[in-house]
């Protein structure tokens, strides 16, 4: 039974749009620690905190992209559950790379936040 269930399962893997020219950007490295960061990098990781949020915009937007095209081209040789289980796919990538996302934004404006603290004694 488990060799029938990893076969059906690579089909499925083989059979669907793997999204391969969607490139999942790369999360930027550790935040500076607002308490005893200058304001050159905190300006610096603005800038790069931006451009990860900007890449992650087009990550978002191509995945939708693909699945939307995937579904349309297949739409007559797709059964239901196939439909579903690529759709699921597709709202797992978008959900985990929104939560990533925000993870990021929230982690850089808490050090924001701790900075603009300091500053202002």
């Amino acid at each position: 039974m488990k060799k029938l269930s990893c076969l059906v399962l690579l089909a499925a893997l083989v059979s669907s749009p793997a999204w391969a020219d969607c490139t999942y950007p790369k999360k930027p490295g550790k935040m500076p620690d607002g308490k005893s960061a200058t304001r050159d990098e905190m300006v610096a990781t603005q800038k790069v905190v931006k451009q990860y949020q900007s890449d992650m915009t087009t990550y978002l937007e191509c995945l939708k992209a693909e699945h939307q095209a995937s579904l349309a081209k297949d739409a007559d040789t797709l059964s239901d559950k196939q439909k579903k289980t690529m759709t699921d796919r597709y709202t797992q990538k978008n959900d985990a790379a929104v939560d990533e996302a925000h993870d990021v934004a929230n982690r850089f404006n808490e050090q924001l936040r701790v900075f603009r603290e300091k500053s202002e004694k």
